[in-house]
């Protein structure tokens, strides 16, 4: 049954800049929020939406401007006069204040790498030559902006290494704008292309780039609208993005996105399309040498995922989950009239996450219980024993061609800020290629991985990290994310080690509905299955209290993007469980979630809102809408940026609307709104810092932390 709209009415805001009350009081007089008169009818119930028109783009509308401009002033006071909040700002600065090296990438004989000598806002691309063996800055983003929030993107080298071709982000913003830098002189090219989005750079040659990019969208829709119809182009360089060429586009299939590659020394096109964000794909090829570039299918259905890693001659490698839901290698040959595959390494009882050919053998990623495995293969699948990896964390980057001899990769643990090492292939020698001085001590904290009985038996992996002197149940803060397949191994934060370094604990549940598991873990936290990885959350609170790790009046909640719906449903569902609670950027109206920029991607996670039976699972859980009036809830910090446009600020904005508005108890719902800051990424350290002390001292009022030394 479709969805009837009974009433739409655009409400105004009135904004009352009432003085919040201080963290110890015990009501808060929150600015007025208008509740507007929208009720519309799905499949049979009347939902009321009073505040639909916080929906509305900020950057235009001055009445949501107004509504935010109102909810910064009264939250920042309210965080502001905290008493733990000046602890925990000197302790990031010191904790982030540490030098931070990439991956490298080696074309040409040039090596490129970012690095940020610590507090630099954003980190710079450095450029290691026989003319600057110690090497050189080639960009450095810290000048491009006076607010630190336009950001350097994705960057790649040409194949002689002489230009470097780079996207920028601005204010956080999906949306790029590549650009061009000679990798000798350091001097900018004139071209530029706009409108890039979820593309990578894929060199042709020396002279020319294929990416990926939407039309350009009206004015004023450009941080709301749908994305539709993308298509990869070819811009060669020295010519206007006016004179680019179109290479590939599925217009009977207006919702594909599509990825391209060159593979195999620039011999092959390949180009990944996708529908939404399972990483299911269809696969198009075609020889580089031929002026058309007309694209063949090689995988023209979506029913498995294809990740093509690599090429050598006429065969291209992929990791792929068909008939492997652990996933496996295999390959093609291109060379023959008809394409010839081969397995090469079966699935194993291990995640494969990625895989590289370098020095003439695979290396392939495993997640064996949320921990990295490096496998190391002959080319024919013989298997040639393991890489001695720093201990037990995560792989972030892997570097390395089939004709090198050495490669890198960079390793992290909760205790081991990201650090880069460089591998052998001959020897099987690992050393560190930098060494990362540390301003913290990690011996003196412990980390376990437990097994926790989730409500349906099912045992969730879940990591716990405090100090080892730290004395009975301590404050803690649980996080979690859920979702998309995406996995949650160990990493190093030093948002977190400020956290840690006070007392508290942190631990890091593996709830279903990720990829730690392969495909059965993720599909069992979809869609109608959902509500298994809240339950999976919940669980896990109640574990910690139940042994002692955190005190009941202790336990704080966080997560971001899904992970920040994953806190919104649970506090819902458990408000007593929880002292304290940070959903971050979330996607809370599940009704509506569809309908701006990249929503209509997550309908393979979430299911769609038009389809009754997904509707009606969605109901059940969307935060926006099972707010419980009238009962105690935990102290709410929701944050958000005013340019998101990945998960448009709509959407917290109305739940706190809902939350203020709903007598919750003596506890706060408040909303923190960064301005020209989006999703996440490319955020200045300034604003980290920031934002991290206002969250943490918040948590930690509402735990009873003390940001000591």
């Amino acid at each position: 049954m479709p969805m009837r709209q009974i009433l739409f009415a655009t409400a105004v805001a009135a904004v009352s800049l009432s003085a919040p009350a201080f963290a110890g009081d015990t009501a808060l007089n929150y600015p007025e929020t208008d509740r507007g008169s929208v009720v519309e009818t799905l499949f049979g119930e009347q939902v009321a939406d009073p505040y639909r028109w916080l929906e509305a783009d900020v950057r235009v509308d001055s009445k949501v401007a107004a509504w935010v401009d109102g909810q910064s002033r009264f939250t920042d006071s309210y965080l502001k006069a905290l008493p733990e909040r000046a602890g925990f700002e000197k302790k990031l600065k010191g904790l982030f204040d540490y030098p931070r090296w990439g991956v490298p990438r080696e074309e040409g004989g040039r090596l490129f790498h970012t690095y940020n000598s610590g507090l630099m806002n954003q980190a710079q691309l450095v450029v290691r030559d026989a003319a600057s063996p110690e090497g050189r800055v080639l960009l450095d983003p810290n000048g491009w902006a006076k607010d630190g929030a336009t950001a350097l993107d994705a960057w790649e080298p040409s194949p002689d290494g002489a230009t470097l071709a780079y996207t920028v982000q601005d204010g956080g913003s999906d949306w790029r704008t590549m650009k061009f830098v000679g990798a000798g002189d350091g001097k900018a090219l004139a071209d530029e292309i706009k409108w890039v989005k979820f593309s990578d750079i894929a060199w042709v040659g020396n002279d020319g780039v294929l990416y990926s990019r939407f039309e350009a969208p009206k004015e004023g829709e450009a941080f709301q609208a749908l994305n539709y119809n993308q298509t990869v182009w070819y811009h060669k360089l020295g010519t206007p993005q006016a004179e680019d060429r179109p290479v590939f586009a599925t217009p009977d299939k207006p919702k594909w996105g599509h990825v391209a590659q060159v593979k195999g020394e620039g011999r092959w096109l390949v180009v990944t399309s996708h529908e939404g964000t399972d990483p299911l794909s269809a696969v198009f090829v075609a020889p580089i040498g031929k002026a058309d570039w007309k694209l063949r299918p090689l995988v023209p259905d979506m029913t498995a995922q294809w990740d093509c890693f690599d090429a050598t001659g006429d065969t291209l490698w992929f990791v792929t989950s068909k008939d492997a839901p652990l996933k496996k290698v295999m390959k093609v040959d291109l060379s023959g009239a008809e394409p010839v595959w081969t397995t090469v390494v079966e699935q194993s009882d291990a995640n494969l996450e990625g895989a590289s050919i370098v020095g003439g053998k695979l290396y392939l990623n495993y997640l064996k219980d949320v921990k990295s495995l490096i496998k190391v293969y002959a080319l024919d699948g013989t298997p040639a024993g393991e890489m001695a990896l720093p201990g037990i964390g995560s792989i972030t980057g892997f570097s390395g061609k089939p004709g090198d001899r050495a490669g890198f990769f960079g390793f992290t643990s909760f205790t081991t800020p990201g650090t880069v090492y460089s591998f052998d292939t001959v020897s099987g020698k690992v050393a560190p290629w930098q060494k990362v001085p540390l301003n913290f001590a990690p011996e003196d904290y412990k980390v376990e991985q437990v097994f926790y009985p989730s409500k349906d038996g099912t045992r969730i992996p879940m990591f716990v990290v405090r100090r080892k002197d730290a004395k009975g149940p301590v404050p803690t803060i649980l996080y979690g994310y859920g979702g998309f397949n995406i996995s949650l191994p160990p990493a190093y934060s030093a948002a977190r080690m400020a956290w840690l370094s006070s007392g508290g604990a942190y631990a890091v549940a593996n709830l279903r509905g990720g990829g730690e598991y392969g495909d059965a873990w993720h599909d069992a936290g979809r869609r109608a299955r959902k509500q298994n990885v809240f339950d999976d959350f919940i669980s896990a609170g109640e574990w910690l209290i139940a042994n002692n790790v955190t005190p009941k009046t202790g336990l704080a909640v966080e997560g971001g993007s899904n992970g920040g719906l994953l806190v919104g449903a649970v506090v819902n569902q458990r408000p007593d469980l929880f002292a304290a609670a940070h959903p971050a950027v979330g996607v809370m109206d599940m009704l509506r979630f569809d309908r701006f920029t990249a929503g209509r991607y997550w309908t393979d996670d979430y299911g769609r809102p038009d389809v009754e039976a997904d509707w009606r699972v969605l109901r059940a859980y969307s935060p926006y809408h099972n707010v419980k009036a009238g009962t105690p809830y935990p102290a709410v910090l929701v944050t958000t940026a005013d340019t998101d446009d990945r998960v448009v600020p709509g959407h917290s904005f109305k739940y706190a609307a809902a939350l203020q508005a709903a007598g919750l108890g003596p506890k706060p719902q408040l909303i923190r709104i960064e301005t020209r800051a989006g999703h996440g990424s490319g955020k200045p350290i300034s604003k980290l810092i920031e934002e991290t002390a206002d969250v943490y001292a918040f948590l930690a009022h509402w735990t009873g932390l003390k940001a000591t030394d």
